[in-house]
């Protein structure tokens, strides 16, 4: 186990497993994040334009380093089928050694 200060996960949720897809293909050759999964089928619920909403989304939860999240929210957010899209980032305290050298390997580049 090592730290991870330079690493972050980012949270994004999507209409559908299309668009979904389409984040995770962009941000990926844009060598912006190492990996994303994706979470089919959650269940959202809440407040928008002063009304309760609910429906079903997918997740993504992206892996990259805190350098790259800049280029990833803009991406995100032009890209994005939302007004406002969920992008949430949450700061990562350690990992294991292997996968983290492999997640800075993956996310150089452009």
């Amino acid at each position: 186990m090592k730290p991870a200060t330079k690493f972050a996960l980012v949270l994004v949720t999507a209409p559908d497993l299309k668009t979904a897809r389409s984040l995770a293909k962009a941000a990926l050759r844009a060598k912006l994040i190492a990996c994303v999964n994706l979470v089919p089928k959650i269940e959202s619920h809440y407040r928008w334009r002063g009304k309760m909403e609910s429906g079903a989304e997918v997740l993504l939860i992206l892996k990259t380093t805190k350098s790259k999240l800049p280029a990833l929210e803009k991406l995100v957010v032009g890209k994005h089928p939302y007004d406002t899209p969920e992008f949430m980032v949450l700061t990562v305290a350690a990992g294991s050694g292997k996968y983290l050298d492999w997640l800075a390997v993956s996310c150089r580049g452009k």
